[in-house]
């Protein structure tokens, strides 16, 4: 049985004075922001941890003492005591991104000023807006120093914006299988999802009142493939059927179709529409040069130590990609996950982020 790591899920209400303003140039008054906390913050408020989480994660990166929880963190086995993130030593945070749908303010929430759920009327929110609300959220929990900030693909986004907008709070900064702008790849896979959820009729323009199943369904089954590597599907379905025996028959699916269809539907039971539109937008407008000068010139001026990791098997965010962020970080190391499981390794094989992240911390953070 896993071991419950005991530690506090909560939520608080920030900019109820003065309003949260956005790249886009909208306020946001009051912003709600659900977070979970690992650990003991120390009294000098410099032994935190940031994790950030992807796509259609949430602030649950790890086990709290909720009754009614019944299911790991994505993290899991990476944040308690003596693990990588080592709550004997770390006080870790995960918030949920603005513009989430999972406890921090973002299209599902009420807007005030009508008394609605936002939906398609919520300002877009970008990579940046999200670290921004990150940074207040630390500052109201009284932390003063980040050792590291650490996340994977949409989480690798924000860690990179992390030590361009406030150098002088982070220390350190693990981006994983992530990139410094989204390529026009990644562009290209995010737009027929988007295009599947717009197009599904009982989306009704962001006015539903029950998710747009076949739209998200279909999203998710696009998404999942370019999550995955296809070695790992031959290996895993091959060609089979779900009933062998009856190979002619249309209503006899591939067990890779089965499994796509399966993976869409948990998304639409616990994934809000329109928050799935506004955070891939948000991933697609992300690049660190914009308004600041050429990237290479830009990720040379981050100077902190940096734990660049690629997946040997990733399709979506290549290792190309990683080593290049690594080549021209001022202070970077590179490490590779030898995998078949795609971009979703580095939520799969514990073993080897353990290590490079124990590995990485060991260096920068003795303590």
């Amino acid at each position: 049985m896993t071991e419950k790591l005991i530690a506090q899920a909560q939520s608080i209400t920030l900019f109820e004075n003065a309003p949260f303003r956005m790249e886009v140039g909208a306020d946001l008054s009051p912003v709600q922001v659900a977070f979970e906390t690992y650990g003991q913050l120390n009294s000098a408020g410099d032994n935190a941890v940031l994790i950030c989480h992807a796509l259609t994660g949430s602030a649950h990166a790890a086990w709290y003492n909720n009754p009614n929880e019944t299911a790991p963190g994505w993290w899991d086995p990476l944040i308690g005591p003596g693990r990588a993130f080592d709550t004997n030593k770390y006080f870790v945070v995960c918030t949920n991104v603005l513009g989430g749908c999972y406890g921090t303010t973002g299209p599902t929430s009420i807007n005030p000023k009508t008394g609605l759920p936002w939906r398609m009327s919520f300002p877009q929110m970008s990579i940046r807006d999200m670290v921004h609300l990150q940074k207040a959220t630390c500052d109201a929990l009284g932390i003063k120093k980040l050792v590291t900030v650490a996340g994977g693909s949409m989480g690798g986004m924000q860690v990179l914006e992390w030590p361009l907008l406030y150098p002088s709070m982070v220390q350190s900064i693990m981006p994983i299988a992530t990139a410094w702008r989204h390529s026009a790849w990644c562009v290209a896979l995010h737009e027929p999802q988007r295009q599947a959820i717009l197009l599904d009729p009982d989306f009704n323009g962001g006015n539903y009142t029950a998710q747009p199943a076949r739209g998200i369904g279909i999203a998710r089954s696009i998404a999942m493939i370019s999550y995955r590597s296809d070695a790992e599907y031959a290996l895993k379905f091959k060609r089979d059927r779900v009933h062998q025996d009856r190979y002619f028959d249309a209503e006899n699916p591939f067990q890779v179709e089965s499994y796509l269809r399966y993976q869409g539907q948990k998304l639409v039971e616990r994934f809000d529409a329109c928050t799935y539109l506004y955070i891939t937008w948000a991933m697609d407008q992300h690049d660190i040069s914009r308004g600041r000068g050429p990237y290479e010139d830009v990720l040379k001026t981050i100077r902190v130590p940096a734990l660049c990791a690629g997946i040997s098997s990733d399709v979506l965010y290549p290792v190309h990609e990683q080593k290049e962020l690594a080549q021209h970080l001022g202070n970077a190391r590179y490490v590779e996950f030898n995998s078949i499981h795609g971009h979703d390794a580095f939520l799969i094989e514990w073993d080897q982020v353990t290590s490079a992240i124990s590995n990485f911390l060991t260096d920068v953070a003795p303590r």
